[in-house]
């Protein structure tokens, strides 16, 4: 009979959201649970995975969420145990749902409770943001809800902001199409105009104002973007078309890919089912399946349960 040591349960994110490139992320009630069934000596490690990723994740050297564990380890100046971890995945990968976030943030979890290290809050989202390099995806995973992040390489300041409505849905259309972080990084210019700075400036305070105050309809404006999403929209069969197409739809209050693509994110009000169907159809009609999520935009942040 199996008797598990820790269980992690992370939500997926979207980041970038809207004109908040690399600063606001938010958290979806889609998760992957990760559960450490057994420890093993120092640096002896086994990995069992159900769902998404099963076929590529079971090599430890490709587990993200064991490698986070061995990097905050290191960190932190500890030797902690090996384990087998059994990790139960419903989140996509390589879709901009923050698949390889929500591993990072289990990995320190882990590191932290097995260790004993009891990090401050603080001290535990710096070292997920160190691993994975920017914080717009695991602030929301870890805390929970909509944040608004700022790394500068060294300190991390962040606000997690007011909960949405609760008639507020967030559809989420995922294509069969893989985009890597890397590609959709060498996607972006090494410049911007001025002017498209200056108006992403304005969007995204106006996105942070109106979800703080509750504007909700705001919203439409404060998810344009002129950094990130035009270039990024290329790499994906639709992505020219999509937005334009459900941003029109009555109830939609704002639309935009999620994190770098290619899934496609839109915040409803009232009835989702138009805004989802417009989606896949055309994703459809450009010889894409997809599929997609009705989802809450106010999930919680990762949790952990301990059974030692």
């Amino acid at each position: 009979m199996r008797n598990d040591v820790i269980k992690v349960r992370v939500p997926a994110t979207s980041a970038n959201l809207g004109a908040g490139f690399d600063a606001l992320g938010m958290a979806l009630s889609l998760y992957n649970v990760f559960t450490v069934t057994s420890l093993l000596p120092h640096g002896e490690f086994l990995s069992d995975v159900i769902g998404e990723g099963m076929h590529e994740m079971t090599d430890v050297s490709a587990n993200l969420v064991i490698q986070s564990y061995i990097e905050a380890c290191a960190r932190w100046g500890v030797e902690g145990p090996g384990f087998e971890l059994l990790s139960n995945n419903a989140i996509p990968l390589c879709r901009g749902l923050g698949s390889s976030a929500g591993a990072v943030v289990a990995g320190v979890l882990i590191a932290n409770s097995l260790n004993k290290l009891k990090a401050s809050e603080t001290d535990l989202l710096r070292a997920m943001t160190q691993i994975e390099g920017h914080p717009d995806n695991v602030a929301p995973c870890y805390l929970g809800g909509m944040t608004v992040s700022c790394w500068d390489n060294n300190e991390l300041r962040y606000v997690r902001l007011p909960s949405l409505p609760s008639d507020m849905h967030i559809v989420v259309a995922v294509p069969n199409v893989k985009v890597y972080t890397s590609a959709a990084r060498d996607a972006l210019p090494n410049m911007v105009e001025f002017n498209d700075a200056v108006f992403n400036l304005g969007r995204a305070a106006l996105l942070t104002a109106a979800w703080a105050t509750g504007k909700w309809d705001m919203l439409s404006w404060g998810m344009d973007d002129r950094l990130h999403q035009q270039y990024r929209l290329k790499l994906f069969p639709g992505g020219d078309v999509i937005i334009d197409r459900v941003r029109s739809i009555p109830g939609c209050l704002g639309v935009a890919i999620s994190g770098s693509g290619p899934s496609v994110l839109a915040m409803v009000r009232g009835k989702p089912r138009k805004v989802a169907e417009t989606m896949c159809r055309t994703f459809t009609e450009y010889g894409v399946d997809s599929l997609f999520f009705v989802l809450e935009g106010n999930a919680c942040g990762a949790r952990l349960e301990l059974s030692l």
